[in-house]
């Protein structure tokens, strides 16, 4: 054997035990910062899920499944993705009008280059109650923002001292990464069932919104208090059904996470500090069209406004930090999400998505949300499969969700107006490797 073909055999190789590696290391506690994208959850997990905007849920092909629908492990075989996205936001506030204290003029969040991977595996197995088990750790949702530190001239008038609200630099960042674990049996031919426990590390530090704390059921538990951490455990379980030959329909979803509480941001959330993570569900259909051709349709709901702590209005006139105190104002959100994925030859596929998503917030919460920049609706994505070797194929994604804005009243001083604004960009890279994809059995799909 030359040495080129010996090194093509060796690489992939190498992938997987990297890959390996990383997920042991990820799972070991590390998270990293995501940008909102439906309201702070992602559209998408993985570089095939994220060009097709986060549909698929009646059509997995590979590990990221876990985090979508666990039951489409068993129509994937033995293999492992590692996918790495760059996100960037254009996003900040523009402030006008009498009294308050939001910083006059426009005013961008430069939380810098936001870097979010993902890991996922599957191995089939024969167990009698599984026929395959899997692994990811995701980043699956988030926020992160930064307004540096300036003259604001309405601090005199409060008392305050600087910055975008009197409380010198603002920031917020929010990450929430899930730890799963996956079953999936195929009861029926064609039909399968899965679930994937979750354990939930959330952390959250929130700087530059200490002018308020007296206002709070503990002034001491408030801003500036570095990192808190968060713990949680859920499930998620689906069902993926082959109707017809050219047909498929999913569902799948998780009811909300129960969180341990901020006890560093327990006089700023509602309920003493109380972030739970919430509750989704999504439903869809994979139509073959052509032979070499998929159509996706999903819809999905988030449950928002049943956590206090991001649901509750941020005009509620009690004290934070309280089961009632002021929230994000977040709304329950809905999502319909379209894909097309297309198997140009035995070499290349290609991927086109489009996903819209009710309003996250109002007008009457536009101000509290300079933090989050939550407001995004439309998502345009698009993406790439290529086989590099039987064993290894290259991915690549990329996101834009186009400028949205959010204007409305300052908290609680009708005198002035705050208009929130976002736009996102995303890329996306990663890669499949399938192990002993010469020799294993052929999915049950």
């Amino acid at each position: 054997m030359s040495f080129v073909a010996t090194a093509q055999c060796r690489l992939p190789r190498r992938i997987a035990q990297t890959a390996a590696s990383a997920i042991l290391i990820a799972g070991m506690g590390a998270t990293t910062a995501t940008q909102a994208a439906e309201g702070y959850l992602q559209n998408g997990y993985g570089a095939r899920q994220k060009a097709l905007a986060g549909s698929g849920v009646a059509d997995s092909t590979d590990a990221t499944a876990i985090s979508l629908n666990p039951a489409g492990l068993a129509n994937v075989g033995n293999q492992a993705t590692v996918s790495i996205s760059a996100i960037s936001q254009r996003g900040g506030f523009e402030s006008t009008g009498l009294g308050g204290v939001t910083a006059d003029g426009h005013h961008n969040s430069d939380p810098g280059l936001v870097v979010v991977p993902n890991m996922a595996a599957n191995w089939r197995v024969n167990w009698g109650f599984a026929d395959a088990v899997g692994f990811s750790v995701y980043a699956n949702g988030g926020a992160k923002t930064h307004y540096s530190d300036f003259v604001n001239s309405n601090c005199a008038l409060v008392g305050g001292t600087s910055g975008a609200i009197c409380g010198g630099e603002l920031s917020l960042n929010m990450q929430q990464a899930y730890f799963s674990a996956a079953l999936a049996k195929q009861l029926l031919p064609g039909l399968s069932l899965g679930l994937a426990p979750i354990v939930v590390r959330q952390t959250i530090e929130v700087d530059g919104v200490g002018l308020f704390a007296p206002f709070s059921v503990d002034p001491t538990q408030f801003s500036n208090k570095g990192t808190a951490e968060s713990w949680g455990f859920g499930v998620r379980g689906g069902v993926e059904w082959k109707v017809l030959p050219t047909l498929r329909v999913g569902l799948a979803g998780n009811a909300p996470i129960h969180m341990s509480r901020f006890d560093a941001y327990s006089g700023l959330f509602a309920k003493q500090g109380r972030v739970d993570a919430p509750g989704t569900v999504q439903a869809g259909m994979a139509i073959d069209v052509a032979p070499e051709l998929t159509f996706m349709a999903d819809y999905k709901h988030i449950w928002y406004k049943s956590i206090s702590a991001v649901g509750n209005p941020s005009t509620n006139l009690t004290a934070f930090g309280s089961d009632l105190g002021p929230g994000f104002g977040l709304n329950d959100v809905d999502v319909v999400k379209f894909g097309l994925e297309w198997r140009r030859s035995k070499d290349l596929t290609l991927r086109l998505g489009y996903s819209y998503n009710s309003a996250p917030i109002s007008g009457r919460d536009a101000d509290l949300n300079i933090m989050t920049l939550g407001v995004v609706q439309n998502h345009f994505t698009g993406g790439l499969k290529y086989k590099m070797t039987n064993a290894m194929d290259l991915e690549m994604a990329a996101m834009y969700a186009p400028k949205t804005s959010v204007s409305g009243p300052e908290l609680n001083n009708p005198g002035r107006n705050v208009t929130t604004h976002n736009s996102i960009f995303e890329v996306t890279v990663g890669a499949v490797y399938r192990f002993g994809a010469e020799t294993q059995a052929a999915p049950l799909k």
